[in-house]
């Protein structure tokens, strides 16, 4: 049940940021999306949102399960534990950012303002944040 349990808060938290987007661009003044990148990365066409949508949902549900082992495995307080998985996958993967600015098949895009910047360090520290906040507080 645990397993199920993680995997479905972790769809939510991800579904939760995917909505949040347009309000956090437009506080950061950062015109980056999650979603966008995901989903301009299979399709440039009308479906982009959707493709980047469900691939995000998904991607949520995997690290809620890969959540659920951690916690297995730790005494950490669960919802402190997933706020700080989130936030160290943020860590671990934001220099990343500079291949995306460079390669990526819809660079330019919007959407797609440069990730490896203080903005859009910030944008997904908050998100990451928000992201382990929800998926602690329903796993």
């Amino acid at each position: 049940m645990s397993r199920t349990r993680s995997a479905a808060a972790g769809a939510v938290a991800a579904a939760v940021w995917a909505l949040l987007e347009p309000l956090d661009k437009r506080l950061v003044g950062h015109d980056y999306s999650d979603v966008a990148l995901l989903g301009k990365f299979f399709t440039r066409g009308p479906g982009w949102w959707r493709v980047g949508f469900a691939v995000h949902v998904a991607n949520g549900a995997v690290f809620g399960l890969v959540f659920d082992e951690a916690r297995k495995r730790t005494d950490v307080d669960p919802r402190r534990l997933a706020i700080g998985m989130a936030l160290g996958e943020h860590l671990a993967l934001f220099s990343i950012g500079a291949l995306v600015d460079r390669y990526h098949p819809a660079r330019g895009e919007p959407g797609l303002a440069p990730l490896f910047s203080k903005r859009a360090f910030v944008q997904a520290t908050w998100r990451h944040t928000l992201f382990g906040w929800t998926l602690g507080r329903l796993a």
